[in-house]
């Protein structure tokens, strides 16, 4: 079927919901714009499916979330009446029609005779996996963009263990999503009858009490934070998000008294008025805070995005400035702080192990080796880190102390199977404490950290390719590099090329060993000197990553290097 064929499906449809009706008016006389609206579906990648808000099969809609969800409707099906009658747990943050899209999702599940728990108002993506876990629910659906900007809304699926939903049940999703033909017809129930038959059932207090009840737990040494919690200063910013929910209560609870928050960006908003884009990787999204921050004389700024699974830091350099730190250095002091409170207090396992994506910095790795604990790497995307504490209890075998991805995601306690920015800032706060404790900042912690282990230095290169040539342009990047892969980056040899879709792992001697991780579309290139690059398409958004990490003896020697990397990468891409 083509685009215009699919486009005039929508247009004479008479039950069309009106703000699309009207939005298809207006592009009625712009083929480009409806042409990529409608050339082809949203697809799930690594975190679910992510796109412009909008009409269209290519945007987010009542009508593809509909679709979405019909296709779980039916995957759950295929489990059992027992199994799909546990249900799913559903939530959503402050993005523009999220409230609208999470009661669409129930009504779909309602028509097929399966229960959703729907939250009251917004909530974060940690405490959705959390809910799905502690509601015993088949599945889970959060309605989010995460940290992409307003004009985008998303759709991320998780199963039964509260972790995104794992590639067997994805792909079978996406089967079951893609053989529907017109999600204009997918039938829902009435919202009042499914309320009065307890098919749609609202959740909210009870679960969040139960959440926060756990999450003490998180934090290591009360005694340090009695001491000196209470004279912490720091800043805190949900940017707009669903991070005001639960944040403030559990650094409360956990006794920093003295927390500030960027009130302005403690409201809910989908449009985001404060910030370029609500991303606290971005020394932008810090500009409210950091001018808080020197007011209040603050010790460090922490920042969740909209779904509050991310966080973001910025601590206070030498030179009076707030400096917003890296995903792999958050990640890096918050091993090190976790495995050191440990050992102090006796309380680190023998078979203690530490869980990271392979684009993810390796200074943990470092970290980890120096107290005798094992890190182990898996392919991006959080699911992967909740597959191997999965793993590790039902084995026994290893004891999960951390998980991190360089995108600003951490894990400390597995109640939750995925990034938990709630979680990772009351340990910031605590390592934060930890160091004024000795009369120093977190910035003299992480110098600290680098003239132990070595300079490390890591950088992305996102190059965003939209539209209906986007995808051909990745691929053709991708079998670029596959087929002709470097042999020399930076002026040193290429020792190890892995390829994660072929599963091969090859030496520079041509020797090749085959990896043991389901099959993705990455490689990765290390170099002879530690350094190493590693390149993949994004699972959510059109763009294709580079991924660049050097180590050296000075932090200006580490960053020359990323410079001359980051060059070659580009003559690579734009050759």
């Amino acid at each position: 079927m083509t685009w215009e064929t699919t486009y005039q499906t929508w247009k004479n449809f008479d039950g069309l919901e009106d703000g699309l009706k009207q939005e298809l008016s207006e592009l009625a006389d712009d083929s480009l714009k409806l042409e990529d609206a409608f050339y082809a579906p949203l697809e799930f990648g690594t975190a679910g499916m992510r796109g412009f808000i909008g009409a269209g099969i290519n945007r987010m809609n009542i009508y593809t979330v509909r679709q979405a969800t019909e296709g779980l409707a039916k995957l759950m099906e295929t489990k059992g009446e027992k199994e799909k009658k546990r249900g799913v747990a559903i939530a959503y943050d402050s993005r523009h029609f999220s409230p609208e899209f999470a009661l669409e999702a129930g009504k779909v599940l309602a028509k097929h005779d399966i229960p959703s728990f729907i939250f009251e108002s917004l909530r974060p993506t940690p405490e959705l996996s959390f809910a799905v876990r502690e509601l015993g629910a088949l599945a889970g659906i959060m309605i989010t963009a995460s940290h992409n900007p307003a004009a985008y809304n998303g759709y991320k699926v998780y199963g039964e263990d509260g972790a995104q939903m794992p590639p067997h049940d994805a792909d079978a999703l996406t089967a079951f999503v893609r053989a529907i033909e017109n999600p204009l017809t997918i039938e829902v129930a009435d919202e009042v009858a499914a309320k009065a038959d307890g098919l749609i059932k609202i959740i909210g207090e009870a679960i969040d009490e139960k959440y926060l009840a756990l999450i003490k737990d998180v934090t290591i040494n009360p005694q340090l934070i009695k001491e000196v919690g209470k004279d912490l200063k720091f800043v805190f910013t949900p940017l707009h998000g669903t991070g005001e929910m639960l944040g403030r209560r559990a650094l409360a609870q956990a006794g920093f008294e003295k927390l500030k928050v960027v009130e302005a960006q403690a409201i809910p908003d989908g449009d985001f008025p404060t910030v370029e884009s609500p991303n606290p990787e971005a020394k932008s999204a810090f500009n409210l805070a950091i001018e808080l921050g020197k007011k209040e004389g603050a010790d460090v700024l922490i920042a969740t995005d909209p779904d509050a699974d991310r966080l973001g830091v910025a601590v206070l350099g030498t030179d009076g400035d707030y400096r917003v730190l890296t995903g792999n250095q958050i990640g890096a002091l918050l091993v090190k702080y976790v495995l050191e409170a440990h050992q102090s207090a006796g309380t680190l396992p023998a078979n203690a192990t530490i869980i990271k994506s392979i684009v993810s910095s390796e200074l943990p790795t470092a970290i980890a080796k120096s107290y005798g604990v094992e890190t182990q790497n898996v392919l991006t995307g959080f699911k992967f880190i909740a597959e191997k504490i999965e793993e590790f209890e039902v084995s026994s075998s290893n004891t999960y102390m951390f998980g991190f991805e360089e995108s600003y995601g951490y894990l400390i306690k597995p109640f939750v199977r995925d990034k938990d920015a709630i979680q990772a800032a009351l340990l910031t706060a605590e390592v934060v404490a930890f160091y004024k404790q000795q009369g120093k900042t977190l910035f003299d912690g992480l110098e600290e950290i680098f003239k132990e282990y070595g300079y490390y230095a890591e950088r992305t290169i996102s190059v965003t390719l939209s539209g209906i040539d986007g995808t051909s342009k990745i691929k053709a990047i991708m079998d670029k590099f596959r087929q002709s892969a470097p042999e020399k980056l930076n002026n040193t040899n290429v020792v190890i090329s892995e390829d994660f879709l072929a599963l091969t792992k090859t030496d520079g001697e041509g020797n090749v060993e085959k990896l043991t991780t389901p099959p993705s579309n990455v490689l990765k290139y290390q170099l002879a000197d530690g350094s190493w690059v590693a390149v993949r398409p994004s699972g959510t958004e059109p763009k294709i990553k580079f991924y660049l990490a050097t180590q050296a003896h000075s932090n200006a020697s580490a960053e020359a290097k990323l410079d001359v990397l980051e060059r070659e990468i580009n003559e690579i891409v734009g050759a």
